[in-house]
């Protein structure tokens, strides 16, 4: 999986009822034509990451068949959640 684009921007909490900062991700990926995770238009992945104090972690992720606007029921494996944590605490930390 390549991440080919990405859009970032920090969601805001009006009421304060969350603790931390949440961050969206839209990352524009492309997988391998043998991955499971493969459709014809490509793939988008929104992303909810979440930081309080030095902890990064994922909130949430949905998978979307750009072609079709669809959401995909697939969760990811866990080398590739890793792999877009840590492109999400990269680029959390040098926007902040």
């Amino acid at each position: 999986m390549d991440i080919l684009a990405y859009t970032m921007d920090e969601i805001l909490d009006p009421t304060n009822i969350i603790e931390g900062k949440r961050f969206e991700f839209l990352l524009d990926i492309e997988v391998d034509e043998e991955d499971e995770l493969f459709v014809e238009g490509g793939l988008e992945i929104r992303v909810i990451a979440a930081r309080k104090e030095d902890d990064i972690k994922l909130a949430n992720y949905y998978i979307v068949n750009k072609g079709t606007e669809e959401m995909l029921d697939f969760a990811l494996e866990e080398d590739e959640e890793e792999m877009i944590l840590n492109f999400c605490k990269v680029h959390i930390i040098a926007g902040e």
